[in-house]
C-alpha cells in the first residue's frame, strides 16, 4: 500500500518539484514513492507504453543535469543507494499519463495531489515574480523591517485582487499559459454534463483526450470528427469501448475549429486542441442557439 497523500503533504511535494531545461518537473525516485512503488517498476511501464511519454512528458537527464541533481537534490546516501544511473524527469502531462499506465488508486489519487501541486507552485511563482525581483534588490535590514512586511503584503493583496479578476464564468472564459490542470479540470466539467452523447470535433485528437473522456457518465456515447493521421489507432479505440463505450472516430478535413457538443443542446467552441489545454492562452465560449448551429456543422462534415 502506498502512503497516503494528505493536503497537510502539499508542502513536501512542491519541495520535490525541480526546475530542469526550463519546465517544472519530478524525478522518478520520488514519483515511485508517491505512488507505492518501486522506481523500476515506475519505469518499466514508461517503457512499456514509451508511445505515451513523448519527451515533453518524460526525459532522461543528460549527465551535466544529473551531476546538478546529485550535488543539490539527492541526500548524502545517494551513491550508498546505488543511483549512479541518471534518473528520468516527469513534466505535470508526464505525471498525467503515469496514473493511466499504472492503473491503481493509489496512482490515480497521487497524481490528483501532485499536479495540484505543480499548479501552486506554478502560480506562486508567477504572480510573486515581481516581489522575488525586488527582494532581491533590497538590503537584508529593510526586509526585516515592519515598512517592508507590509508593503509586500500590499503588493501580494494586489497580485490575488488581479487573480480574482480572471475567473473563470458558466457561459465563457479565458485560461492563460501554464494553466494545464484548470483547463483540463474545466474540459471534464463539460463532458460529465453530457446525458446521453458527447460530439468533439478537433484535429488533433491524441490518448490525452481519451483519458479526459473517461470522466464521461456510464452509457453515454463519444463521436470524434479528427484529421485521418490523428495518433490514434483502431487499438486504441477498441481498448477505450472495453471499458467505456461506446466510442466512434470518423475523418475529415473540412474543420478546423475545435467543437464540443453535449447532448445536441449546448455547443462550445473551444480556441486550442484539448490534447493542448493550458499549454497557451486561449479562450472557450457556448454558442447560442444550438438547434440551428448543430445542422449546419453536422452538414460540413
Amino acid at each position: 500500500m502506498g502512503k497516503e497523500i494528505t493536503h497537510l503533504q502539499t508542502t513536501e511535494i512542491e519541495n520535490k518539484i525541480l526546475v530542469i531545461r526550463n519546465c517544472q518537473v519530478m524525478i522518478d525516485r520520488d514519483l515511485a514513492t508517491l505512488y507505492g512503488v518501486e522506481t523500476k517498476r515506475l519505469n518499466e511501464q514508461v517503457k512499456r507504453n514509451i508511445e505515451r511519454f513523448p519527451e515533453d512528458f518524460c526525459f532522461q537527464l543528460n549527465k551535466e543535469e544529473f551531476e546538478n541533481w546529485r550535488s543539490q537534490f539527492a541526500t548524502s546516501n545517494v551513491d550508498k543507494m546505488g543511483i549512479r544511473r541518471a534518473p528520468y524527469a516527469f513534466t505535470e502531462q508526464g505525471v498525467a499519463m503515469l496514473s493511466a499506465v499504472l492503473k491503481s488508486e493509489t496512482a490515480i489519487q497521487a497524481s490528483i495531489q501532485i499536479m495540484k501541486a505543480f499548479v501552486a507552485m506554478r502560480r506562486f511563482l508567477q504572480n510573486n515574480a515581481q516581489i522575488f525581483v525586488e527582494l532581491g534588490s533590497i538590503k537584508q535590514h529593510l526586509i526585516e523591517s515592519d515598512l517592508h512586511h507590509r508593503e509586500n503584503d500590499q503588493k501580494i493583496e494586489r497580485l490575488f485582487t488581479l487573480m480574482d479578476k480572471y475567473k473563470i464564468e458558466d457561459k465563457q472564459g479565458i485560461f492563460f499559459q501554464g494553466q494545464i490542470f484548470d483547463a483540463y479540470a474545466k474540459f471534464e466539467s463539460f463532458i460529465q454534463q453530457a446525458k446521453k452523447e458527447i460530439i468533439l470535433f478537433d484535429q488533433y485528437v491524441d490518448l490525452s483526450v481519451l483519458e479526459r473522456l473517461t470522466k464521461k457518465r456510464k452509457g453515454v456515447n463519444v463521436t470524434i470528427y479528427t484529421k485521418a493521421h490523428t495518433p490514434l489507432t483502431k487499438q486504441d479505440v477498441q481498448q477505450f469501448n472495453a471499458q467505456y463505450p461506446t466510442l466512434s472516430v470518423h475523418h475529415t478535413t473540412k474543420m478546423h475549429d475545435r467543437f464540443l457538443i453535449i447532448d445536441r443542446t449546448t455547443i462550445y467552441h473551444i480556441g486550442a486542441s484539448l490534447k493542448d489545454l493550458g499549454k497557451k492562452c486561449f479562450a472557450f465560449e457556448i454558442l447560442e442557439d444550438a438547434s440551428t448551429l448543430l445542422p449546419a456543422i453536422l452538414a460540413n462534415v
